[in-house]
């Protein structure tokens, strides 16, 4: 077995390495749960970035399964499924009827018949190395697909030139996750592995550079139809290679008025009005 032979020390540490970085970013939305539980309510949450992380991981073990050597891809993403499904349970449990009528949809949508797809095609249309390699090249694709995610918050944080909404500590995480499932697929000779996450380190990259050069500058008003993301609702998702790094930023909701003096305009004359802080909880939705 490629990843797990003792004639690939390094490919088994690299392997090993990245399923613990991988681990520690699929537990990444802890926090945010942990909110929806205390509040009994999902907050205007999307469960979109679950729903497709949940689809990565069957995904790649899919992929596992058929070269048979990839334990190691097989151990993290099991593990991604059984987290990202208690997300989605808790998310359908504490949304509202229309949040888990959408949530059900995709999940019957994605889940169940894209994934249904893919497995009845690739079984019907191709057999033995042929259906390993069309396989890879769909993980590859999507793997790719999700990769692009991140442009949306690139192109704000150029617009607005304020990192606020790209943590470097995100960023940094996921180009040393891409960087160490590029060297395990590159180890075992796994293009299918090895290709998605040089795009994921090439994003990494860029966003580092973009931290670096607006991380001091002056920020520029968000135009207004553009939704800013929250970085406390970043939700990475393992990074590609074993399980699509999704990069999902949540959009922040309109905030409510803070208490404080408001300035009232009618009649040609202002007002000064104090206005009670509403808590009001953020409307969403990587990696």
């Amino acid at each position: 077995m490629g990843g797990l032979s003792l004639e690939h020390p390094w490919a088994f540490a690299f392997g090993l390495l990245g399923n613990f970085i991988s681990f520690m970013t699929y537990l990444a939305p802890l926090p945010t749960f942990y909110r929806i539980y205390r509040s009994k309510s999902t907050q205007g949450f999307q469960s979109v970035p679950y729903v497709v992380a949940l689809f990565s991981a069957m995904l790649w073990i899919y992929y596992a399964l058929l070269k048979s050597d990839e334990l190691l891809l097989i151990t993290i993403n099991s593990a991604g499924c059984l987290i990202e499904t208690i997300y989605i349970v808790m998310y359908l449990v504490y949304a509202p009827k229309q949040a888990k009528m959408f949530t059900a949809k995709i999940l019957l949508l994605l889940d169940v018949g894209l994934f249904g797809l893919i497995l009845l095609l690739t079984l019907l249309l191709a057999g033995g190395e042929k259906r390993v390699v069309m396989l890879g090249w769909v993980c590859v694709g999507f793997s790719v697909s999700v990769f692009i995610a991140p442009l949306s918050v690139i192109r704000l944080v150029v617009r607005t030139r304020s990192v606020e909404f790209m943590p470097f500590s995100l960023s940094l995480s996921l180009t040393i996750s891409a960087v160490v499932w590029f060297l395990y697929g590159l180890l075992i000779k796994d293009k299918y592995v090895a290709l998605p996450n040089i795009l994921g380190f090439a994003f990494g990259v860029i966003q580092m550079g973009l931290y670096a050069l607006y991380c001091n500058a002056t920020p520029r008003p968000a135009p207004k139809e553009v939704d800013a993301p929250l970085p406390e609702h970043v939700i990475d998702v393992a990074k590609l290679g074993p399980a699509a790094a999704i990069e999902l930023n949540t959009p922040a909701a309109v905030q409510p008025p803070t208490k404080g003096n408001i300035v009232s305009c009618g009649s040609g004359k202002t007002k000064e009005i104090s206005v009670e802080k509403v808590d009001m909880a953020t409307n969403v939705e990587h990696v």
